[in-house]
Parts: structure tokens; sequence; C-alpha cells
């Protein structure tokens, strides 16, 4: 009967589904939503700007020696060297003194993105099994991979802790409590801790902050009144007493929300002027502090509010009333597979288009010359900055061999390397509990599919029947529950 229900399942659905529905994803939602971030191009030309509009991909091709542009399959790419990639174009509309003119340019090319095999815009996706075969086409070839420059390549899945979520362990020493967050908004992430000492002590750190902030300073800076810290808190009495210890031994407690700002300028910025230290407080707090919950000064108050949950978590797992959380426990874990990785890298690359864009414009402007979209844009930026990252397996975050060689070994060994997960833990370390078989990995996680010595329990693999979720927009719900009543609107 098991045979069967397994039989059953891989004739009816395809094992390499999860890579091709999070490269769907990113077709139809992760490149529009990239491009409607950035906007417009405001290069430092007066009265000139470029407002960005949709972007739209062809099925893939190539362009020949004699310039023209004709359709190419997989398997004519693999065997000339070439990439199978997707034509770009998005619409760039001219805004002169703050009048746009929309016929001025229209849709530009704007450079070539891979293609997953089997994906919603590949060639071979609506093709029968005969038409297949006479293409020179594999009928049975999983898909799931890209030909980058005549290479079949696959983008390995990464596992990493969940963002936007609070994870409290205590440390080595057992002195300590400290509370996480990885905030991940927009392709940026902030790792913020709250940290609790053996004395209920309280303190926050998070990126470009040179060392840990005082807990009621942070508080009183994003506008919070002691009386209202009071009222937040849950009537949990350890969580209230670390909260009254810390009120009634800062100083900061007396502060109003400015000076507790300069204060903390202070520290990022010592020895300047008061202005630019304000403004370079204002700055980390609004950008680098908890950037999930929102990146302007309205989302202070919601920020406030989160470090006070994050105390109160930190408080209860010192107190031993609750557990510390457990790293390992798969519920924590998220995987990002080839469309949210392809997502990272476009991004990446689209920073680097806008800027020689903003570049070309003011060259083309200061030396008097008619503005032409042939001298504004160069598709070859976006084109080499992915290609290359694919091409050799590095990505935008420093990490190695997110892009691997497809391994042709027999079939089996392909199915297995597209079903890849990898670990972000460095092998050279003892890692030892990471590297055990989790309760939680049942059905999830194949158990006896590991390499041995070093990577053995960092380098994983999908259990033959895992299905995974694409994921959704959690503003969506958020709202929603907000709706309801369910979560407090501030």
């Amino acid at each position: 009967m098991g045979n069967e229900l397994i039989e059953s399942y891989i004739t009816s659905t395809s094992l390499m589904q999860h890579q091709i529905e999070s490269f769907n994803r990113f077709l139809d939602f992760g490149l529009q939503k990239i491009v409607d971030k950035q906007g417009s191009i405001e290069p430092n030309v007066e009265g000139f700007s470029l407002k960005l509009g949709k972007i739209r991909l062809d099925k893939p091709s190539i362009i020949e020696a004699d310039s023209s542009r004709r359709n190419v399959f997989p398997n004519e790419a693999r065997l000339r060297n070439l990439t199978y990639a997707a034509p770009m174009f998005l619409e760039f509309v001219p805004v002169v003194r703050g009048i746009e003119k929309p016929a001025s340019y229209g849709e530009v090319f704007v450079g070539e993105l891979p293609i997953m095999l089997r994906s919603s815009i590949c060639h071979v996706k609506t093709m029968t099994r005969s038409q297949l075969q006479e293409n020179r086409e594999d009928p049975d070839d999983p898909g799931g991979y890209f030909v980058i420059k005549g290479t079949e390549r696959v983008l390995i899945g990464l596992e990493d802790l969940a963002p936007n979520r609070i994870m409290t362990t205590k440390e080595k020493s057992g002195a300590e409590t400290v509370s996480k967050v990885f905030s991940t908004a927009a392709g940026f992430r902030a790792r913020c801790v709250v940290t609790r000492d053996q004395h209920g002590n309280l303190s926050v750190n998070f990126p470009t902050a040179t060392k840990a902030i005082n807990y009621i300073l942070m508080l009183r800076a994003l506008g919070l009144q002691p009386k209202e810290m009071m009222e937040i808190v849950s009537d949990i009495q350890i969580v209230k007493n670390d909260m009254i210890l810390n009120i009634e031994v800062n100083e900061a407690s007396d502060m109003g929300p400015t000076e507790a700002i300069l204060e903390i300028g202070k520290l990022a910025a010592p020895g300047q002027a008061k202005e630019y230290q304000q403004k370079r407080a204002e700055t980390q707090i609004d950008t680098y502090l908890l950037p999930h919950l929102g990146t302007d000064p309205a989302a202070r108050k919601e920020k406030a509010r989160y470090l006070i949950e994050m105390a109160k978590k930190a408080s209860l797992v010192a107190s031993r009333s609750v557990k510390q959380d457990d790293k390992d426990h798969y519920a924590n874990k998220r995987v990002k597979f080839a469309g949210e990785l392809m997502e990272e890298l476009f991004a990446y690359a689209f920073r680097f288009f806008v800027k020689d864009v903003k570049y070309q414009i003011e060259r083309t402007s200061a030396r008097g010359r008619k503005m032409t979209i042939q001298t504004i844009i160069s598709p070859d930026t976006l084109t080499e900055k992915i290609n290359y990252a694919m091409g050799t397996g590095t990505w935008v975050a420093g990490q190695t061999g997110v892009s691997q060689v497809l391994d042709r070994t027999n079939l089996i060994s392909t199915y297995t390397h597209l079903r890849r997960i990898k670990s972000p833990l460095a092998k050279k370390h003892p890692h030892f509990r990471a590297r055990d078989v989790h309760g939680t990995q049942w059905g999830k996680i194949c158990p006896s599919e590991t390499p041995e010595g070093q990577e053995v329990g960092l380098t994983k693999y999908l259990a033959v029947m895992a299905k995974v979720t694409v994921g959704a927009d959690e503003r969506l719900t958020e709202q929603k529950l907000k709706d309801m009543g369910k979560i407090e609107q501030i």
C-alpha cells in the first residue's frame, strides 16, 4: 500500500514543484515588487527624473550574429554554450519639471533573466511529448534548473532561522538571557537583540549601534512614557519587577524623547554637532531598529511595544517560567528556494542598474548632449551581474555554493540534487546539535540522505513526499487581524 501511494504521488506531482512554484512566484510578483519599490530614478539634473512602470518578460530567446532575435530551446542552449534567458522590458516615463511625457520612451530592453526549465515562461512547459521529441528535448526531464553558458545549474535551497520571530535563549554562561529577532524587510536584514543580565538590567543592540544601548533610554527615544511602559507590560509579576527595576535605576526615565535621541546620538557620533548627532540617532532608530515594523517615524511606538514583548520573553525565560526557544526546531526554520534567491539577486543587480542609469543621465546632461534612450540604458549591467552570480555560485550576502552544476551521474542523483537544502552554518565549527536529526524534521527532511564527514547534518535533502509552500504577503493577514480588532492598531 505504501509503495502504491508513493508511486501515485510521484506520477501525479513533479518532485521539482517546490523549485518551479517558487520561481513562478518570483516572475509573477517578485520582479514588479522590486521595480515598484524603486519607483523612479532621480539623478542630479534639475527638473528631470525617470518614472518606472511595468516590467515584462518575453519567451527565452537569443540574438544571433546578424542582430536578429529568435526563440531558443534548452537543448540548443546546452549545445551552443548559451544562456537560456528571457529578455526583460521596462517602461520608462520621463518627468520634466513635474510633467510626465509617456510617449517619449515606452518599453525599453533592460537585460536578460535566466529562465528555469518547466517554469511558466519556459518553452517546454506547454509542449506535448511529441513536440518535445521533435525539438530534441527530453520529455521526462524534471526541470527546476537553469542553463547558464551551456552548463546546467541548480539553485540550492538555503535553510535559515525564521525572520521576524522572537527567539529567546540563555547564553552558555547562564548569566544572560537574550531575545533575538532577525528583522527582515525588502531584502534588508537586521539582527536586533534585547539582553537581560543576571541582575535584571536590560539593554538593546542592533546594526550600526557601536555598543549596547540602555533599554529605558531606547524606549524613551521611541516616545514611550514610564507610565505607558507599565501599562503595556503584562500582569505577570516577574516581568513587572524587571520593568520597575529598570525604570527606577535609570536616569533616562526622566528624559524627554528629544533628549533621549540626543543621548543615543552622542553614542553614535561622539564629538559631532548636536544637529548631526540627532539626525544620526533618528536614522539609526528608523532604519536599523526592527525595520520589518516600518522605517519611518510613525512606526516608533510600535517598535517600542515590540521591544517590550522581547524583554517580557527574556524575563520569563530567565525565571524559568517558560522554556527557551529551540533553534533546531523546524517550525523556527525557513527554506529559501529559487524564487526568493532570484529575488535577492535581482534586487541587488537592479540597484547597480539604477546607479548606472543615474550616472549616464548626469554625464549626458553635463556634456550638453541630447538625452536618448541608447545613451542612458546599458542592458549589460543587469545581465552580467545576474549571470556572474549564477555562474559562480557567489550570492548577494556573501554565501558561496548557492548555484551548483547539476549532478547528472544518474537520474536519482539529479532528483536529489534538485531537492538539496544547505545550512548556513560553517562546516569547520562543531555545531553538534545542528548536525543531529531533530524530531520535527519528520516528513520534511530525509533522515538518512546526508553526506559524511564535516557536512553531515548540515547538507540535507527534502523527504520524498515533502511539499514546500511558496509563502504569502503577511501584511494582508496583519491588516485583517487589525480590522477584526485582534491586534491593536497603533
